[in-house]
């Protein structure tokens, strides 16, 4: 596998390598929805708590370790997705800490996002891409099976989040021999936004 960080673009959504310009449209995005990082979330991208895990996220993409994409609307940062443990031996990356400002939530913002992630990174060689959401977010868990990933299991007691909350996390994985099929359904599904 050979990922890259690099521009990926769709009629709904525009994925930009995460950089200091966004930095302040991304701070403002992840305060519009404090309850959900309190509730949902490993980190808080809030308060000093941003410029902390923005620091460590800035450290982690110059390592080759995260690819951290900006999900730029109409000019604007109004969230993020990222590649995760970018593993390019084993041909496995995950795709996570997904966030959206409350007014991206629609119906077209996450599936053309993923749609790009997915298809970057099975055309660089991916094996597997792999998924990891919190048990008791019915939401991002419905969002993943939507796609077309198939649900693996869950690790019991596999995380503490930065509440104390001891977190099961469920595992999804697309693999290269499914997406085809897979694509094809996200095609059709975001064909179908207008």
């Amino acid at each position: 596998m050979k990922l890259e960080p690099k521009v990926l673009e769709n009629r709904f959504v525009r994925l930009e390598p995460l950089v200091e310009r966004h930095k302040d449209a991304l701070r403002i995005a992840c305060a519009a929805d404090p309850a959900l990082w309190r509730d949902l979330y490993i980190i808080s991208m809030l308060g000093e708590d941003f410029d902390r895990h923005w620091a460590r996220m800035q450290g982690e993409a110059a390592a080759g370790r995260t690819f951290p994409h900006a999900v730029v609307v109409d000019g604007v940062c109004r969230g993020m997705s990222n590649y995760l443990d970018v593993d390019q031996h084993h041909n496995t990356v995950e795709i996570g800490s997904t966030y959206y400002d409350p007014t991206m939530r629609g119906p077209e913002v996450n599936p053309s996002a993923k749609r790009l992630l997915l298809a970057h990174a099975f055309e660089a060689g991916a094996q597997r891409v792999q998924f990891r959401v919190d048990a008791i977010n019915a939401r991002s868990r419905a969002a993943v099976l939507k796609l077309g990933a198939v649900q693996e299991g869950i690790l019991r007691h596999d995380k503490v989040t930065w509440t104390g909350r001891i977190r099961d996390t469920v595992h999804f994985s697309i693999l290269a021999e499914e997406w085809p099929a897979v694509r094809h359904r996200l095609d059709a599904r975001i064909a179908a936004f207008g």
